[in-house]
């Protein structure tokens, strides 16, 4: 040992030190119980023993936790990055097509903020849906004809027309809708269903996450993985994202010249490694990566299973489209997503990038339509088809909405959007969901709420409720305050969309 290690260590050593350690010892032994749990509870009763179930094993939640019985066991959220018209795919008014190319009145307009590339506009022309559209099931829902494949389950969906949001710029908005805060570092909402729920199968992480590029706005803006973080909760709650292809994480195969039980002895001992490293410093995060790497093992077996959908029956492929043979497209996330699901992942969440349509939107919209309706569609026909989608919450959700006026010239076709957060559209369906109805109004142009707003807190406690999640119960301590996904300002459970 070096004279710099030995002074670090007698320095470490101090009184001081001594007294301030000693202090943790009912904590450390907490600590151990943790450890124990972690460590050696890993390798049976998620090990051997999940193995042999065929990854049916639990991981458990919070004690307490359903706070009540949930309709939903399990959660898809089909995420359109960027922010989809609501007008042009669900929420059209005749007054749209009566004032078209006509500046949208002042009095509709109002004093709102509004975002730098618009705001200089010397005339705010209003532009009707690009497409028409027709009422379509038994419940009448007005669907655009761009999504051909949705209307025909128009009667699963509830699609809420008076979402609305303070954030108008792209990161603030879509952090906003996926962590609660538009302020980067908050647990998403994958995490916090991870964290009070666990997982139904040991073998796969409860929050898995895909992301796929579409072929409207080529490249869209980025997509940052702590829209999937777990923020200020234990990293083992964040979301594992998935890569395209036979192998989806990376660096989980065994390295030449290892085989399993060289690996399993090598977790082990580094397994005992951390623990006392655990021990010595008290830092959670240290059981976090044991955790990690036990997940990492048990996902050796269970993810090239997932990834290999030989066994899917031909005609399921056809339903989910052409596209469901390329990896990485949304078709495929949709199809693995499925089958995420069947395996016990409690959150599976789909980011769908390039619905950004500043510009060209009679080419990008259409194009971006078509990347998503038949599969879309062809996920919810599945899941009933399964028995699950009674007990699995489908979100079809963005950040915001787009505005009636147009950005650039009327008719011009470079002409496109601009964002528009004063209110928007998004659905739900399955788990606790009525379906063919709609919820919210909206005023003649589609751009201010007139009826039942839903803002995104009441949107997240909606959510948390059909997974049986009191939102006010269910609070972390960060910064001196007990957090939850809503936040500090009020929210409400949307009730009159429950079955």
């Amino acid at each position: 040992m070096t004279n710099d290690h030995i002074e670090q260590r007698l320095a470490f050593l101090t009184r001081r030190s001594f007294i301030g350690r000693s202090a943790h010892g009912v904590g450390s032994m907490a600590l151990g119980a943790l450890l124990l749990e972690s460590m050696f509870g890993a390798r049976s009763a998620y090990g051997a023993q999940a193995l042999a179930a065929g990854g049916t094993a639990t991981h458990a939640g919070l004690p307490g936790l359903p706070h009540f019985a949930p309709k939903a066991k399990r959660v898809l959220c089909l995420f359109q990055s960027e922010g989809f018209s609501h007008i042009d795919l669900f929420d059209q008014k005749q007054a749209l097509y009566d004032h078209a190319g006509k500046d949208l009145p002042a009095s509709v307009k109002g004093t709102q903020r509004v975002t730098g590339m618009t705001s200089g506009q010397g005339s705010f022309p209003v532009v009707p849906p690009i497409a028409g559209g027709k009422l379509c099931g038994k419940s009448g829902l007005w669907i655009s004809d761009l999504m051909p494949h949705l209307q025909t389950v128009a009667d699963e969906l509830c699609i809420i027309k008076s979402m609305n949001t303070e954030a108008i710029n792209h990161d603030p908005a879509v952090t906003f809708m996926n962590t609660g805060n538009q302020i980067p570092g908050y647990a998403s909402m994958g995490a916090w269903a991870s964290y009070g729920l666990g997982s139904e199968n040991a073998n796969l992480p409860a929050f898995i996450v895909l992301v796929s590029q579409g072929s409207g706005k080529n490249p869209g803006q980025p997509i940052f993985s702590r829209l999937w973080g777990s923020g200020f909760l234990p990293s083992s709650h964040q979301g594992v994202g998935f890569r395209p292809g036979g192998n989806p994480v990376p660096y989980l195969a065994n390295p030449d010249g290892v085989d399993r039980d060289e690996r399993r002895a090598m977790l082990d001992e580094l397994a005992q490694l951390n623990a006392m490293h655990a021990d010595e410093v008290g830092d959670p995060e240290t059981i976090a990566r044991i955790n990690a790497y036990e997940m990492a093992f048990r996902m050796q077996s269970s993810v090239p299973e997932l990834a290999d959908t030989s066994d899917e029956k031909p005609e399921t492929l056809e339903m989910y489209g052409p596209e469901v043979r390329r990896p990485g497209s949304y078709a495929a996330n949709c199809l693995l997503g499925r089958r995420l699901l069947e395996r016990g992942v409690r959150f599976v969440q789909l980011f769908h990038r390039g619905w950004d349509q500043h510009i060209a939107i009679n080419r990008q919209l259409p194009n971006q339509c078509r990347d998503v309706d038949q599969p879309t569609a062809a996920v919810l026909k599945d899941l009933k088809a399964r028995g699950m989608l009674d007990d699995t919450l489908v979100i079809f959700a963005t950040e915001f909405g787009r505005t009636a006026y147009s950005q650039g010239g009327f008719g011009d076709p470079s002409s496109g959007r601009d964002h528009h957060g004063r209110c928007f559209s998004v659905w739900l369906a399955g788990g606790g969901i009525k379906g063919g109805m709609e919820y919210g109004k909206t005023d003649d142009f589609s751009y201010n709420i007139v009826e039942n707003p839903v803002h995104v807190r009441d949107f997240h406690a909606t959510i948390m409720h059909c997974m049986g999640i009191d939102h006010e119960r269910l609070t972390y301590p960060f910064r001196g305050l007990d957090v939850k996904l809503t936040g500090v300002e009020k929210a409400r459970v949307v009730r009159e969309l429950l079955v």
